[in-house]
């Protein structure tokens, strides 16, 4: 009997463990992993499916494929109708007859933990035995009408064979993100989560998982995230794995961690800002709210301030990079709640913020309860939340806006000289300035038509003329800086079309020149001109990157690029320079310039 397990991923990068660990549970049948993303056309994944000839098809079914699994399974029927086609995953585990009514070529559901489940369930399909007894399945019975049979029993997780020693994986361990967990289960009751329905924390062992890991280190493997829903929940077993990763990792790995901020030790961040490499590790912490009221509602427990603790003393110590989470349309947090939790913790400054929408999961107490809240959502997968009795779905539409302007803004961190001025000098709130810009973006039709960096910076500069003019002149400075940073060698154009002049700047270079001995660098005049840009700032930028003030003394700024694209060092420098005229026609007197290495 040949078994096909599959799914649809969302990027070619993600790989699937749950179908991993189908297969090594199942290790006395013909299994065989056939993955894709929800980008590849139906027809050529039914196709490719259908040329293997399986007698059973298994797809492991989310949130964000199950719309696009549905065409497949209907094309397979159709061309191949004895396949039996069996669904798992969160998506089809609750209103799991719904799922067979509305696909009629589904036969069976697996619901829940799946691995013992689905090798049962083969065992009784290559037997041809009933299905009447087997726990923590939907089926159709012999008379095609459905059936669901008591869940399954949890079981130690150390009896699943590791799904990390198949041969196939090897050559794109390293291209791909790999997905490990240490543990099953979250101790907190979040509404919105459907960790929230299961009850207790299992473990696998620890000196297991730590030969799972260096077995995927050995291998080549670069990124490997944990899936577990609290990490940080047991706190001994988080630093010993800590610990490990720090003493055991290998050059260029990534490991990522979904923790708890505010249940985390300071000793355990401080043992990490003092141990761990830069880069080893990337936390994702769910922040969702600071409405105290809002997280009562969903019964989420959260300290705010520790978690304010917990954020800075990362960030302080330079060693994670931290991905934060918001979550607009939470019940009784109106617009104005929002713009407050989104403030509170733009302030810290995480290196990334993503701003989703509440998804009224099936199975969740947000979606059994929704007429509580007045919540309208959508009727198919991802089920995003369109309004509710606190928040319209004209400020829906406003927050996505917000959502769009940072995305590109922040997260991108294309220009974070600028986007910090901005939000510090500028607006009122970090908020309005996402909000205000991303009205602005709409307007333009933007949203419509694709964009560069350049375009980024025009488009940002064009909205602080409209909105802030008379910041534009230290705007334009910042942006110069930032569009500099973002090249390692130097970039054929500016973002802008004014600029010194051709022969204002060959007299900077010979003035320049005179001052400092660039052939230590390891440049000739030649080399000069063709590696390096120039621009006139109308603040002093060593005051303003020392100290964060800004004096309107003019400076010069002079990017050198190395030939050869390495990095260098930023230095700073000064000469004595009488520029009789800017650019704009405004007269100054430039008394000294910063050279900086910004590659």
């Amino acid at each position: 009997m040949k078994t096909v397990v599959s799914t649809l991923n969302a990027k070619y990068i993600h790989t699937s463990l749950a179908l991993r660990y189908l297969k090594a549970t199942s290790s006395d049948f013909d299994v065989l992993i056939k993955e894709f993303t929800i980008n590849d056309p139906s027809l050529e994944i039914a196709g490719t499916l259908y040329d293997l000839n399986p007698d059973v098809i298994g797809f492991s079914c989310y949130i964000w494929n199950i719309e696009e699994t549905i065409p497949v399974i209907s094309i397979l029927k159709k061309i191949h109708p004895n396949v039996r086609i069996i669904l798992g995953g969160p998506e089809v585990t609750y209103d799991s007859e719904y799922w067979l009514q509305r696909v009629p070529e589904v036969d069976i559901i697996v619901r829940g933990e799946g691995e013992q489940t689905f090798n049962k369930l083969l065992s009784s399909i290559q037997t041809n035995q009933s299905l009447h007894s087997l726990n923590g399945i939907t089926y159709r019975d012999e008379r095609g009408e459905i059936q669901s049979n008591p869940n399954a029993p949890k079981f130690p997780l150390n009896e699943i064979p590791s799904p990390f020693r198949f041969e196939e994986d090897l050559p794109d361990l390293s291209k791909r993100v790999t997905y490990v967990e240490t543990s099953r289960g979250c101790p907190f009751t979040c509404q919105f989560c459907l960790s929230s329905i299961e009850f207790g924390v299992r473990y696998f062992d620890i000196d297991r998982m730590k030969d799972e890991l260096t077995y995927l280190m050995d291998h080549g493997a670069k990124t490997i995230k944990f899936l577990d829903r609290t990490f940080n929940i047991n706190r001994k077993y988080a630093f010993e794995m800590f610990d490990f990763l720090i003493k055991h990792h290998r050059p260029g790995v990534v490991f990522q961690f979904e923790i708890t901020a505010d249940i985390m030790r300071p000793e355990v961040l401080e043992f990490i800002n003092e141990n761990a490499p830069e880069g080893l590790f990337r936390f994702e912490i769910g922040v969702q709210s600071t409405n105290d009221h809002t997280n009562e509602l969903i019964k989420r427990k959260q300290n705010f301030n520790k978690l304010t603790r917990t954020i800075t003393m990362v960030k302080d110590g330079g060693k994670v990079v931290q991905h934060l989470d918001l979550i607009a349309g939470l019940p009784e947090e109106d617009y104005q709640s929002f713009r407050q939790t989104f403030n509170d913790v733009f302030a810290m400054r995480p290196e990334e913020l993503q701003l989703g929408f509440l998804k009224m999961l099936r199975g969740t107490g947000l979606r059994n309860n929704a007429h509580q809240w007045g919540y309208t959502y959508m009727d198919y997968a991802p089920y995003e939340m369109l309004s509710n009795n606190a928040l319209s779905f004209l400020d829906v539409i406003k927050i996505k806006r917000v959502e769009d302007i940072l995305e590109k803004y922040w997260n991108k961190h294309f220009m974070d000289y600028t986007v910090n001025y901005i939000v510090e000098h500028i607006f009122e709130t970090p908020f309005d300035f996402f909000q205000l810009f991303g009205e602005y973006w709409h307007q333009q039709k933007w949203n419509k038509i694709g964009h560069q960096l350049t375009d980024l910076f025009s488009r940002l500069y064009q909205f602080i003329e409209k909105h802030a003019l008379h910041h534009a002149d230290i705007v334009e400075g910042l942006m110069d800086m930032d569009y500099y940073l973002n090249f390692r060698q130097k970039p054929r154009n500016s973002w802008k079309q004014r600029g010194i002049e051709h022969q204002e700047k060959q007299e900077i270079y010979e003035h320049v020149w005179k001052y400092y001995d660039f052939s230590e660098q390891g440049y000739t005049r030649k080399e000069l001109h063709k590696h390096t840009m120039i621009d006139l700032l109308s603040f002093d930028i060593d005051e303003y990157l020392q100290n964060g003030l800004v004096k309107e003394t003019p400076s010069l700024l002079i990017a050198i690029y190395s030939p050869e694209g390495k990095k260098v060092e930023i230095k700073k420098g000064s000469i004595p320079y009488p520029l009789k005229k800017l650019p704009n026609g405004r007269q100054a007197s430039i008394q000294y310039w910063s050279f900086h290495h910004i590659v």
